[in-house]
């Protein structure tokens, strides 16, 4: 019998469903994970086997294969641990065979059983609500996941234990809700700045019509100083926004206690290298 869990794959903001396929057959012992993975799903064999014994499970001494479907698409990451180790619990009799039907699952396993945050958990609620699936997630992402859908069934744990009695019902997660930063570090402001009138009417016009901006002029001139203060007169994030920067931060394993923020993304690129004397004698502000 195969037991089937399904993840995700990341393409960038996107998450591609996969199907994991867990067979447990007679044989020599052996745990085989097959179907394009890299490195970190190679190595998820010896996180699941210790996560297992942790738990007080054994992992039968048959021909374990587990394959990643479609076996074309590259797998990539340490958040495919937990649905392998849950198709196994479900395989052996630890969970109902049907308990994970309608959820997709991701989470990277410690030795002990525990469930550590991992990237893309965003994108991963976002594509399970457009399939009408549910979410089984690490604790630390719960409220991460929230964001997708109020109606989202999600299933944030800290341990396969806890999995392992939600399913049982002795032990029934609630649902997380989503959060955001309440308190925002303090921005430097425009408004401290005196003089340079020419250069903070181009900030205004840049942050108002979102366009670029390009600043030369000597060391000293002003530059960093007002690019740094661009941040405080930026529009907040509509919702559509939000989503869109939140999405592309969860991939990257940047929100933070699954907490997002309103605040618009800002980078501020340093030279790394001396200007030209032509740069030197340009004027402070193009655009």
């Amino acid at each position: 019998m195969v037991q089937r869990v399904s993840t995700v794959a990341f393409e960038g903001i996107e998450a591609r469903a996969v199907d994991v396929q867990v067979q447990v057959a007679p044989g020599l012992p052996a745990f085989a994970i097959v179907g394009l993975p890299d490195k970190a799903v190679s190595e998820a064999r010896e996180r699941v086997r210790s996560a297992l014994i942790a738990s007080g499970l054994a992992l039968p001494a048959r021909r374990i294969t587990v394959n990643l479907a479609p076996a074309d698409l590259p797998k990539e990451g340490s958040h495919y641990d937990l649905p392998i180790a849950l198709g196994l619990m479900a395989a052996i009799g630890a969970i109902p065979p049907d308990a994970l039907s309608g959820f997709t699952v991701l989470g990277e396993l410690g030795l002990d059983g525990s469930i550590a945050p991992v990237a893309g958990v965003l994108p991963a609620a976002i594509g399970a609500n457009a399939r009408d699936e549910g979410l089984i997630c690490p604790a630390a992402c719960g409220a991460e996941a929230a964001w997708a859908s109020p109606d989202i069934q999600i299933v944030a744990a800290s341990s396969l234990i806890q999995i392992a009695n939600h399913f049982k019902g002795t032990q029934v997660l609630s649902r997380p809700s989503p959060k955001v930063h309440e308190r925002e570090e303090a921005l430097l402001d425009l408004r401290d700045i005196k003089g340079q009138e020419s250069a903070k009417r181009a900030l205004e016009i840049a942050a108002a019509g979102g366009h670029h901006l390009l600043m030369i002029g000597s060391p000293g001139a002003g530059k960093s100083m007002l690019a740094a203060r661009l941040p405080s007169i930026l529009p907040p994030l509509s919702p559509s926004e939000l989503l869109e920067v939140s999405m592309i931060a969860s991939v990257a394993g940047e929100i933070e206690g699954g907490a997002l923020t309103a605040r618009r993304p800002f980078r501020a690129p340093r030279l790394s290298r001396p200007m030209s004397s032509r740069a030197r004698k340009a004027p402070l502000l193009a655009w």
